[in-house]
């Protein structure tokens, strides 16, 4: 007779939803044994992983339904109009066919019955910083991606959650449905990329561990389009070469996949083979703050463009001033009828918050591009960020910056105390003899950045 000790030992088991252990109580029936749910945490290597990723579940959506129960049974498509294209579907939506950054129009030909939901980028921003907020209070180590993901590294916090990184996401888990309203997926493992991976297995609401002793085999049969950084036509290139799957690439000489992807080649072998050493760094650094807008039908002259050009600057500047930010660099973008992206950028003589220098910079630019081009959309940014400490002081040669620095100031405190449509430049007031879609508000940080649905 087998000893207890010479048993295999059957792999710890915790429940997600009444966050009970089911240590030797699962069973074959696989169902917690207080409260019947299937949803158990039951992995070899549970306790011994400490490096997450963290996925809000269809997050535009999710913010949506939560403040609007009358839509938590229908498809919600978030997005702007018919020339825009889709922000994030939710999962109801997702069985028809739609999917982030499919263009509108095709989205509600597959699912015509579909609410769509304009944008708000302030409610979004607001609710991903109370997501983040709730994980720092797990640990410091959190890097965020966009606004609602982010990696963790859980290390040597089971003292203080008296519980491993693996219990200690999934009450995570509930907290953030309890307290926000939205749900998240979680993927758990010892490396970075796997830790994407597996949260996107068992989607919504999932939790899922890829561990040590399962990854090689876990990858092998996977497309090597999994790889982060190898798009279409990447993979495309590596299947004419004989790697179609990640498996492939494991054996694959160095030398073969550096002559293939050039410095890239031993990236992704390693990742082949479940090594991926990068470390969690927490916080990136504002890069850029922009807003952009998909035109409902292409523009080509100036003096339909510049009054969208001039309301986007008032968004830019709203967000820099939200942000105590000031940019040196203006760059206005623009996209062709035929998808090609133009971008120019201009250089201030200092820093600035005002939506009047934003747009006298951008002014300029766009009066250069508009000779017959017709355009799909139009941004406008701040880049070469500074404090506004340093912005819009002007100088003795320069006395219109403090009086237009002063008149924004007195708009913006009416704006605050009446609402934003208070009151306005003239120049808001035109609008070309077709609309546009609603504006999409951008930045190059993770607080600020665009659905990784997207």
């Amino acid at each position: 007779m087998t000893e207890e000790r010479d048993r295999p030992r059957q792999a710890p088991a915790f429940c997600r939803d009444c966050l009970t252990d089911n240590d030797g109580a699962a069973g074959a029936s696989r169902r917690c044994r207080t409260c019947g749910s299937p949803r158990l945490i039951c992995h070899p290597e549970r306790d011994s992983l400490s490096l997450a990723h963290i996925d809000c579940d269809a997050f535009y959506a999710a913010v949506e339904k939560r403040d609007d129960p009358s839509l938590l049974d229908k498809p919600v498509i978030i997005g702007g109009r018919k020339r825009g294209v889709v922000s994030t579907a939710c999962y109801i939506a997702r069985t028809y066919g739609v999917r982030s950054a499919m263009p509108m129009f095709q989205a509600l030909k597959a699912c015509p019955e579909a609410v769509v939901v304009k944008p708000n980028m302030a409610k979004y921003v607001a609710v991903g910083r109370e997501v983040r907020q709730l994980m720092r209070e797990l640990t410091p180590l959190v890097e965020p991606l966009s606004i609602d993901e982010a990696f963790l590294d859980l290390s040597g916090t089971e003292r203080l959650h008296h519980a491993s990184p693996a219990i200690t996401l999934a009450r995570f888990a509930r907290r953030i449905e309890n307290e926000i309203g939205i749900t998240i997926s979680v993927g758990l493992s010892y490396a970075k990329f796997l830790a994407k991976v597996a949260s996107d297995l068992d989607k919504p609401r999932g939790f899922s561990i890829i561990g040590r002793g399962e990854a090689v085999a876990f990858l092998a049969d996977k497309p090597v389009s999994l790889i982060p950084g190898i798009g279409k036509a990447s993979a495309a290139k590596l299947a004419e070469s004989g790697f179609r799957l990640i498996g492939d690439l494991r054996e694959a000489p160095t030398e073969a996949l550096f002559r293939l992807a050039g410095k890239d080649g031993p990236r992704l072998k390693n990742l082949a083979n479940g090594i991926d050493a990068r470390k969690v760094t927490p916080d990136h650094e504002t890069k850029s703050v922009s807003s952009e807008t998909t035109l409902d039908v292409d523009l080509s002259r100036f003096d339909e463009l510049e009054p969208i050009l001039w309301r986007l600057c008032e968004k830019t500047s709203k967000r820099l001033k939200a942000q105590e930010l000031a940019g040196r660099t203006v760059t206005l973008k623009l996209k062709t009828a035929e998808f090609h992206s133009i971008t120019r950028a201009s250089r201030l003589p200092e820093p600035t918050q005002l939506a009047g220098r934003l747009f006298a910079a951008g002014r300029e630019l766009l009066k250069r591009e508009c000779t017959g081009q017709r355009y799909r959309l139009i941004g406008i940014g701040a880049s070469d960020l500074a404090g506004p400490e340093e912005a819009d002081h002007g100088d003795l040669a320069d006395v219109a910056t403090p009086r237009l620095k002063a008149m924004e100031g007195a708009l913006d405190k009416l704006r605050a105390r009446f609402g934003d449509d208070a009151i306005g430049k003239g120049l808001s007031l035109r609008s070309p003899d077709r609309p546009h879609s609603g504006t999409k508000a951008t930045s190059r940080n993770p607080d600020e950045a665009e659905d990784p649905d997207a």
